[in-house]
């Protein structure tokens, strides 16, 4: 990585951003600097100027998100301040700075209605007030600079933060029995795999800009994700597959929403793993 200058994370106390702290960790990878929201709220354009004029990065992470699905129903300015405002003032500051922005999205910016392996350019029509601003937080870049990632992901889960993963350990060891969603088809996605990916777009320094489709591979249901999970730390719960209108939310999620990583693959040159091994591999960290 020659001549390489800050990489800027914000929304660095998060799920992705701890990932990203633990990743750059172990593969030495240096110039890192972590930014909580506390210190560097992305809604402060005065905040930002200052931090951009000082460090004068060359890569800026944005893992900074309203990601309150049901919640954002009924917050739908907070969520596009953070989601779609947040980036315009990112993405000025990239483009006045000559700094690759690498914007992190969601597989929530599809309507899930078909069955076929989703590709960048397949038509997004998100069913959510969240689907929406990350969607116009994505729309927004192009306009202010040239030099960005977008990585659309979904079903983010590790051994940090709040997530889908710890939450089933929680419930399994709490209860006799669990109904769990088996009609939502998608791909659960071990956020330091993901971090991974990141930081190998900016050690290799690749140019290939653009919109990416990032999670791993492979595809299952809730409830087959829940079961693989009380599989792996054998956790005797019994759990009942029961379909979404069972299950009513606030929020209306895709039903299918299974991401094709072929551009990933060829255009970043990294390697996915199966969501099972890497589920596996997450569970092993959690012991």
């Amino acid at each position: 990585m020659q001549n390489m200058g800050s990489i800027l994370v914000f929304g660095a106390s998060g799920q992705l951003g701890q990932c990203l702290a633990r990743v750059a960790q172990d593969r030495n990878t240096p110039n890192l600097v972590f930014l909580p929201e506390a210190q560097a709220n992305i809604l402060n354009t005065e905040a930002l100027a200052a931090l951009f004029a000082q460090h004068q990065p060359s890569y800026c992470i944005n893992c900074a998100a309203y990601t309150a699905v049901d919640k954002a129903e009924d917050e739908l300015e907070m969520a596009r301040k953070i989601n779609r405002d947040g980036v315009v003032n990112l993405s000025k500051l990239c483009g006045e700075h000559g700094t690759v922005l690498i914007q992190i999205s969601t597989d929530f910016v599809f309507a899930g209605t078909g069955n076929q392996p989703l590709v960048e350019t397949d038509a997004a029509e998100p069913i959510s007030v969240y689907g929406l601003t990350k969607l116009e937080g994505e729309q927004v870049i192009a306009d202010h600079t040239d030099r960005y990632f977008i990585l659309r992901t979904s079903w983010l889960y590790s051994e940090f933060a709040n997530n889908f993963v710890k939450t089933m350990l929680k419930l399994g060891r709490e209860r006799e029995e669990l109904r769990v969603i088996w009609d939502q088809v998608g791909t659960p996605t071990y956020a330091i795999d993901l971090a991974g990916c990141i930081l190998t777009i900016i050690e290799t320094q690749n140019q290939q800009f653009g919109l990416y489709h990032y999670s791993n591979e492979g595809l299952t249901s809730w409830y087959d994700f829940a079961v693989a999970i009380f599989e792996l730390s054998q956790t005797t719960v019994r759990t009942v597959p029961i379909r979404t209108a069972e299950y009513p939310t606030k929020a209306t999620r895709p039903l299918y929403s299974v991401m094709d990583k072929t551009k990933a693959k060829t255009q970043l040159g990294v390697a996915i793993p199966h969501w099972r091994a890497s589920l596996q591999e997450c569970m092993s960290r959690l012991d």
